[in-house]
C-alpha cells in the first residue's frame, strides 16, 4: 500500500477532501491544482456553504450527509480549525411540493432531529422571516454553515502534513493511461501514477470532452444585504435556510462577519462556455429575481445587496454528481458534477474516492452516481 501513487486532478472541496483521506490511508497523494488551494475561480469562495441533512434532493443523500457531518468534526478535531457551525436549518416551500416531502422522508426515516413547525409557530420564534400559511416549515436540528475556504485550505494542509505533496499553480495538460500506469503531463513534465482521480468541478470535461452533453459549467452568485438589526441574524437566532419560493429557490446563512446577511439564489445564472473565462459582472436585471425574494420574504432587509461575488459549479443533466470508475478505463477515476452539492457531500466523497482507489469498493450507496448512466453511446470512452 505504502508504495502506490495516486495523482488527485484538482484541489477544491471534493480534491482536498480526497488527499487528507489518502494520506490517512497511508497512500501516496499528489495533488495538481492549477490556481491556490482555496482559489474563488471556482464553486470555493462566499464565505459560507449550507450543511444539511434534511435533504431537499433525496433522503438517499441523507447516510451520505451524516457520514460528512462526521468527517467534518473529524477533521476539525486534528487541527484545531472550527468548519462546521451546527446552528440548525429550516427548510421551508410548499407542503404539497415533492421536494418538501423528501424533507420530511428525511427527518422520519433517517431518525433526524427535527421540528415541524407551522407559519404561526414559525414566524413566533425567527420574526426575520415572512411565512405563509400554505408553507411547511421543517427544523433541521443537525444542519449549519460551512467555512468552504477554510475548509479546503485546512484539508489541503493537513493532508501535506499527513505526507501528501501539491502541486501548486500548476495546470494539467493531459492524461494518459498505459497498460500499467497512468501518466499525468503538467507544466511540461511527466508524472507516473498507479492511478488517477479527477476532481476537476467545472473543467472536468477538458479530460472528458464526450460528458458536455451531460455536465456543464454554470455561473453561481452570492448576495449579501445590509439590515439596522444584525443582532436577529447571529447564528445563535437567524438558522442557516432553504427556500422554495415562487418562481426562485433561495437559501441564507447568518451574519459571519458582523456587518451583512447572506441570502442567495439557488438557482444558476446561465452556463459557463470556457471555465478559464468565467464572466464575473453581474447587472441589475440578472439580480431582480433574487432582490425581489428578499424584498417579500423577509422583515428587515434592506433589498440591495452590498455584496456579489461570482463562482461556478458543474451541473449535471439529472442534477446528481459523476462518481466511479471511468468506463473502458481501468485507473481512472471520476468525481465531478456535484450540481451544488459538493461542500456538503466533500469530506465523505474523499472517504468514498479513498475506499474505490485502495479497495476497489466502498459501502456506501453510490449506485445512482455511477458514470455509466451516460454511457449508452460511450460518452467517456478515449
Amino acid at each position: 500500500m505504502g508504495n502506490q501513487r495516486v495523482a488527485v486532478i484538482g484541489v477544491g472541496s471534493v480534491g482536498s477532501m480526497t488527499l487528507w483521506q489518502l494520506a490517512k490511508r497511508g497512500i501516496h497523494a499528489v495533488g495538481f491544482e492549477q490556481f491556490g488551494i482555496a482559489h474563488d475561480r471556482s464553486a470555493v469562495g462566499g464565505e459560507s456553504r449550507m450543511f444539511r441533512t434534511a435533504y431537499m434532493e433525496g433522503a438517499d443523500y441523507v447516510p451520505l450527509l451524516k457520514k460528512s457531518r462526521e468527517l467534518y468534526k473529524e477533521l476539525e478535531s486534528e487541527t484545531g480549525q472550527d468548519l462546521l457551525n451546527l446552528n440548525g436549518g429550516l427548510m421551508i416551500g410548499p407542503e404539497n411540493s415533492y421536494k418538501m416531502k423528501n424533507v420530511v422522508k428525511s427527518v422520519i426515516d433517517f431518525d433526524i432531529g427535527h421540528e415541524i413547525l407551522d407559519s404561526i409557530q414559525a414566524t413566533h420564534r425567527y420574526p426575520q422571516h415572512k411565512f405563509f400559511d400554505s408553507e411547511l416549515i421543517v427544523l433541521d436540528k443537525e444542519a449549519g454553515a460551512i467555512r468552504p475556504e477554510l475548509a479546503v485550505f485546512t484539508a489541503a494542509e493537513r493532508a501535506e502534513e499527513l505526507g501528501a505533496t501539491i502541486h501548486r499553480h500548476t495546470e494539467v495538460d493531459d492524461i494518459c493511461e498505459l497498460d500499467d500506469k497512468v501518466q499525468v503531463m503538467a507544466n511540461g513534465q511527466v508524472y507516473d501514477f498507479d492511478q488517477v482521480i479527477i476532481t476537476a468541478g467545472p473543467w472536468t470535461t477538458k479530460f472528458f470532452p464526450q460528458l458536455k452533453n451531460h455536465l456543464t459549467p454554470r455561473k453561481i452568485v452570492m448576495t449579501w444585504y445590509p439590515t439596522h438589526k444584525l443582532k436577529n441574524y447571529t447564528p445563535e437566532k437567524f438558522p442557516v435556510f432553504g427556500r422554495i419560493c415562487e418562481g426562485i429557490g433561495i437559501f441564507g446563512v447568518p451574519t459571519l462577519e458582523g456587518s451583512m446577511v447572506k441570502i442567495g439564489s439557488i438557482d444558476t445564472f446561465g452556463d459557463v462556455e470556457d471555465p478559464g473565462l468565467l464572466h464575473r459582472d453581474i447587472t441589475l436585471p440578472e439580480l431582480k429575481g433574487i432582490n425581489g425574494a428578499v424584498a417579500k420574504y423577509f422583515t428587515e432587509l434592506r433589498p440591495d445587496p452590498v455584496r456579489i461575488s461570482v463562482h461556478m459549479d458543474g451541473y449535471t443533466t439529472d442534477e446528481h454528481p459523476v462518481v466511479g470508475a471511468v468506463p473502458s478505463l481501468n485507473r481512472t477515476y471520476i468525481m465531478g458534477g456535484y450540481s451544488g452539492h459538493g461542500f456538503k457531500l466533500a469530506p465523505v466523497m474523499g472517504k468514498i474516492a479513498t475506499d474505490l482507489l485502495v479497495d476497489g469498493k466502498t459501502n456506501f450507496n453510490i449506485n445512482h452516481f455511477n458514470p455509466s448512466r451516460f454511457s449508452q453511446s460511450q460518452i467517456l470512452s478515449n
